[in-house]
């Protein structure tokens, strides 16, 4: 999922405005008294991008909607347990898979059924809607296939049988389909509403009809999102939060200047980052929270023009990045130095798979060397160069760290470039970049995860045009395979050969970094950077 947890965009809002907006402290109905409802107070980065499971990419949109919908299964101490489904037959073949769904309702009363979840499921995958994230549903037999446009929607393996029980068929075994049915694209939509309003995800209101433990009741865009817990909700006698309000600060001082002031209750991923220039304080005040995640910052490269294009340039400016460097004197939260595709917080990845050293000056100078006879230069300086990220003091730290260095080391001048959060995916994706910042969040853990973006060049996640037929046709053995032995063994294949002919220089593997108030209870980032406020409260 792409990641947006360093930076922020949207309005640099003024502190007073915030607080006055979102009417964080002061208020007479929180005084402290016994029959106080429980709200926590946060800060978000950005405007999220997009409130529609199926359309949403990234992670700032996504903290929202894990929050206000619930799939068929969810993740609870990093583990798939029942969620709108109470019961889950998977065949001998592990090929059909029954879910019986729960007596659940939507935020609106109706019954959550078996046709919400085809219909969503089926949204996403229609050509016409674009959904960038409709590849993660290509475990479904005949879903890439309706999806490319090469088969029929009657082909799908999506059977409603009666209104609570649907049949899923795959093409293949998929050891984490359960998992797979916890994320956001596998979120059901409540059909009657959407085929009455098709913009019934842009607003917050009647229209905005969710089957989460949460309900949307407002949305000041650019502004604020309230979230108050949803009475319809199958479980909400175990939900202790009664509102969470989210007000939009791109400025990471202000934040931190918030919580410092008790006007937030926390701060930290997925909603907004620590900035750096507090990270030190908070360690020492014995408050920071530093946990592992599966996630990667990284370097895409624009694979189709421009000096990037030539795979020995990227090679060059992919080894010359001091990441150790980086993380001691700049993002200062003890990441690790990526030198691979997949985190090593990835089941069977854990080890270094040695396809290049840290800060590899001398490889990087023959690679220099290389490219630039084969793009008829005769000095690095006749390279140009743009790197582009959004807007955030965190991205603009590590860009500026990491030009100098292409600078000093190889004599290659670059030019940073920066844009709000939307601008920035759109440019992004239309490949109008040279190098480009992005960050990549597990949407399961397995590596096929972090390696399936980039099968195709038509991938929605992919943002490089590179893509390598040999590198297709592993992760399509991958699929089919079922020793899980060997299955490891031709992902490492597909990973070697992407790391050969870097379309994306991995730069360091996330760790998560939080600070809460102490009456916050329960609220931490799992593995997955998931964070769900069903199990916050509030002990005050």
């Amino acid at each position: 999922m792409k990641k947006n947890s360093f930076l922020l965009l949207s309005m640099l809002l003024a502190l007073s405005l915030v607080l006055a907006a979102c009417n964080f402290g002061g208020s007479e109905e929180n005084s402290g008294s016994e029959s106080e409802e429980k709200e926590l107070n946060l800060v978000i980065a950005s405007e999220p991008p997009s409130l529609h499971p199926q359309l949403a990419t990234d992670s700032t949109s996504n903290a929202i909607l894990q929050n206000v919908f619930e799939g068929l299964t969810t993740i609870k101490d990093g583990e798939v347990v029942e969620a709108a489904a109470e019961k889950i037959d998977v065949s001998d073949d592990q090929l059909t898979y029954t879910f019986t769904l729960r007596d659940a309702k939507w935020s609106n009363g109706d019954p959550v059924t078996a046709e919400d979840f085809e219909y969503a499921w089926k949204f996403a995958l229609n050509p016409e809607n674009a959904s960038e994230y409709a590849s993660i549903l290509y475990p479904i037999k005949g879903a890439q296939a309706y999806n490319l446009g090469q088969g029929s929607v009657e082909d799908l393996g999506i059977k409603v049988v009666d209104e609570k029980t649907l049949e899923v068929t795959l093409e293949n075994p998929t050891p984490y389909f359960l998992e797979l049915t916890a994320f956001k694209t596998y979120y059901p939509i409540h059909k009657a509403t959407a085929e009455a309003n098709e913009t019934w995800y842009a607003e917050a209101g009647d229209s905005y009809v969710t089957n989460g433990p949460f309900k949307l009741t407002d949305w000041q865009h650019s502004g604020s999102i309230t979230l108050e817990k949803n009475e319809s909700y199958w479980d909400a006698k175990n939900v202790a939060l009664s509102k969470v309000n989210i007000s939009m600060v791109e400025n990471e001082a202000t934040a931190s200047t918030m919580f410092d002031a008790g006007e937030i209750d926390f701060l930290g991923s997925p909603f907004q980052t620590v900035g750096l220039d507090v990270i030190d304080r908070y360690k020492e005040e014995g408050i920071l929270n530093i946990s592992n995640y599966a996630s990667i910052y990284e370097y895409k490269f624009n694979t189709t023009e421009g000096p990037t294009a030539n795979a020995n340039i990227r090679k060059a400016l992919t080894l010359a990045i001091d990441r150790q460097g980086l993380i001691d004197n700049v993002t200062k939260g003890e990441q690790t130095p990526a030198l691979g595709m997949v985190p090593t917080a990835i089941k069977g990845f854990e080890e270094d798979r040695g396809y290049f050293k840290d800060n590899d000056i001398e490889e990087a100078k023959k690679a220099l060397d290389a490219g630039l006879k084969e793009l008829g230069l005769s000095d690095p300086s006749e390279l140009k160069l743009s790197l582009s990220f959004n807007t955030s003091e965190a991205h603009a730290a590590i860009a500026q760290f990491i030009q100098e260095g292409w600078r000093s080391n190889l004599g290659i001048d670059v030019t940073l470039d920066n844009s709000e959060w939307q601008v920035y995916l759109d440019k992004v994706s239309n490949l109008d970049y040279n190098i480009a910042r992005m960050g990549w969040i597990a949407d399961y853990n397995d590596a096929y995860t972090f390696l399936e973006m980039y099968n195709s060049a038509e991938n929605g996640n992919n943002d490089t045009g590179w893509e390598n037929a040999e590198y297709t046709k592993l992760l399509e053995q991958s699929n089919t395979e079922t020793d899980p032995a060997k299955r490891l063994e031709l992902l490492k294949q597909a990973e070697s050969i992407i790391m050969a002919e870097t379309p994306v220089a991995p730069i360091y593997y996330y760790t998560n970094l939080s600070v809460k108030k102490d009456y916050v209870k329960n609220m931490q980032l799992d593995a997955l950077g998931n964070m769900y406020l069903k199990y916050v409260d509030i002990e005050k």
